[in-house]
């Protein structure tokens, strides 16, 4: 037989078959996610009990602050494609998120959230490095991954697969040693530990850089100057998130109407640019009747999102003149490319929901575990472990189930997964709310059931994440794969923020502690029968959304041109960063 070619990445030898640089990428990125998940576990404690901010308050700064780590990467990853290339791009945010680690260390003294302790400015600025920092690092080392192999490699599935076992690893060990040490020794500690955690990865980075045979680096040469001012363009984010993470309802208000602007934008590319191959081409009164109900919509929504309920209805006639358009030019032309993008947009609401009630782990969740579950003493920050030793055992299950049912002609269609990932997060809530009034609001809540909310919770997002990203790259047509892949991770950072307002709901605080506990389970209840009945709708209109995916039409949708980082694994949606560098005709 004879021998053939080495591949690109190989020159520098093989560790279990795969480039020693996949290797480098593994560690750098497991220590990344074990600081970054080893602060998040501790990050509601610290707001409410060092920084003594309120239930409400403290939700509403963890969904600002989580929202933004999402949308960081849009501008991480178009500054490395554009000039910094992946590998100085992930640099440089593994440099900011070390020292927005370390800075978390200080502390100062307990006070009331506001200018009684200075340090308060020293938190913010290191939320606003890790955001910024998560945004270069997190957008570009998955693309990496993939450049260590050629399109057509057949390893490049295993390597994903190494790569997210890694990410979930480090979240696991990082939720469990600095939320036990900085509950048990003080905040210091448990964010020192994570800082080193982050220092190892960015040690393990420079060290391998040889081993990485020059993938990542900047698409032309870079000049000093130019390279300079990229960094630069990054102090400045830095600067604008340390201002957004305090004035939290101004990311509100950002969130609300550029999301509007986005969603008119992409639909109207679906509805008359690309049926019609232009603006100029399409049905003048339609197309000004679109433009009309979308600016409506947009201002409306800078209103509404301010907090201003006259604009409601401004609001819902905005959308319903957008909607109804669509609908009807939906009818009179037939457009295969322009029902996909229809179907991703209906997938990425979808997500909006569950994101926003997955992500009370962190949040109104790890206050409940805290105060109202009988934990036989261990650190309730613990526990955001759970998810992530869920997904280690319970991906390649999943994984093998759907290639299984798909042999078989059985799998659910893309839209029937996401309903059921969506029913099953508000069944997590309506078995904790069951578990806890079984035995009496006044009693401690058997810690089964947090195991259970985990376990409902993790189930789901392995039916949406990771086919989110995969769904996002079939459904795009290539002119505008980058454009709907911000959506997704734009719809990721709405559902963030959102988690952050359902949690400030949950604030029962001052009202007794089984009155408080009352105000969580209403909540839960509600947003759990709201999340079944989300669910039931997906599931009930699945075939409608999956027949205007029109999958049969696919010229093939497995030839390579995948969404290098696209497979990184569930919990990570803003993982493969907004650039298709492999596209359908490259």
């Amino acid at each position: 037989m004879a021998s053939q070619a080495p591949v690109h990445g190989d020159s520098a030898g093989t560790i279990l078959g795969h480039p020693k640089g996949l290797f480098v990428l593994f560690f750098a990125e497991m220590w990344e996610r074990f600081s970054y998940y080893g602060m998040r576990a501790l990050l509601i404690f610290y707001l409410t009990k060092h920084w003594l901010f309120s239930d409400g308050e403290a939700g509403i700064i963890y969904g600002a602050y989580t929202a933004l780590v999402y949308i960081a990467p849009v501008v991480g990853g178009y500054l490395a494609d554009k000039a910094l290339g992946q590998r100085k791009a992930v640099l440089f945010g593994a440099v900011l998120l070390t020292l927005g680690h370390f800075f978390m260390a200080f502390e100062g003294a307990p006070a009331a959230g506001n200018t009684d302790n200075p340090i308060i400015y020293v938190f913010w600025l290191a939320l606003a490095l890790i955001i910024v920092g998560s945004g270069f690092l997190k957008a570009n080392i998955s693309v990496m991954v993939g450049q260590l192999y050629p399109r057509t490699d057949v390893r490049r599935d295993g390597a994903y697969t190494i790569f997210y076992m890694g990410i979930n690893l480090g979240a696991a060990i990082g939720s469990l040693l600095c939320g036990y040490i900085g509950e048990t020794y003080g905040w210091a500690y448990g964010f020192g530990l994570a800082g080193i955690g982050m220092l190892l990865g960015l040690v393990v980075f420079i060290w391998g850089k040889p081993l990485l045979l020059g993938r990542g680096e900047p698409p032309k040469a870079l000049a000093k100057g130019r390279e300079f001012s990229v960094y630069a363009i990054g102090i400045a984010f830095v600067a604008l998130c340390w201002v957004a993470i305090q004035y939290q309802d101004a990311v509100g208000v950002f969130l609300g109407t550029f999301g509007a602007a986005l969603v008119c934008y992409v639909l109207a590319i679906a509805t008359f640019q690309l049926p019609y191959g232009s603006y100029s081409n399409a049905p003048t009164p339609a197309f000004y009747s679109y433009v009309g109900s979308s600016l409506l919509l947009v201002v409306s929504m800078f209103f509404v999102s301010s907090g201003n309920e006259a604009w409601q209805w401004p609001a819902s006639i905005g959308f319903g003149g957008v909607l109804t358009i669509m609908i009807l030019q939906m009818i009179a032309k037939t457009d295969h490319d322009r029902d996909r993008i229809m179907a991703a947009m209906f997938l990425i609401i979808v997500s909006v929901i569950f994101w926003a009630l997955f992500e009370q782990a962190g949040s109104s969740l790890n206050l409940f575990t805290d105060r109202h579950v009988d934990r036989g003493g261990v650190p309730a920050s613990t526990f955001q472990s759970i998810n992530a030793i869920y997904i280690i055992l319970l991906a390649p299950v999943f994984a093998t189930t759907w290639t299984v049912l798909g042999r078989k002609g059985l799998e659910p269609s893309t839209p029937m997964k996401f309903g059921l990932g969506v029913i099953q997060v508000g069944l997590g809530f309506l078995v904790l709310v069951w578990g806890a009034q079984s035995v009496g609001v006044d009693v401690p809540t058997p810690v089964i059931f947090i195991f259970l909310i985990y376990l409902l919770h993790t189930t789901g997002e392995l039916c949406l994440s990771p086919v989110g990203l995969s769904a996002m790259n079939r459904l795009a047509p290539a002119q505008i794969a980058s454009l709907i892949m911000g959506t997704w991770f734009f719809a990721s950072a709405t559902g963030n923020f959102v988690a952050g307002q359902i949690a400030a709901a949950t604030g029962g605080e001052g009202v007794g502690e089984a009155a408080g506990k009352q105000v969580v389970l209403d909540v839960y209840s509600t947003v759990g029968w709201y999340a079944v009945g989300v669910g039931v709708a997906v599931m009930v209109v699945s075939p409608l959304i999956k027949k205007l995916m029109h999958l049969e039409t696919l010229a093939d949708d497995d030839v390579g041109d995948d969404l290098e980082g696209q497979a990184e694994g569930p919990g990570e949606p803003m993982g493969a960063g907004v650039h298709p560098s492999t596209r359908p005709g490259n």
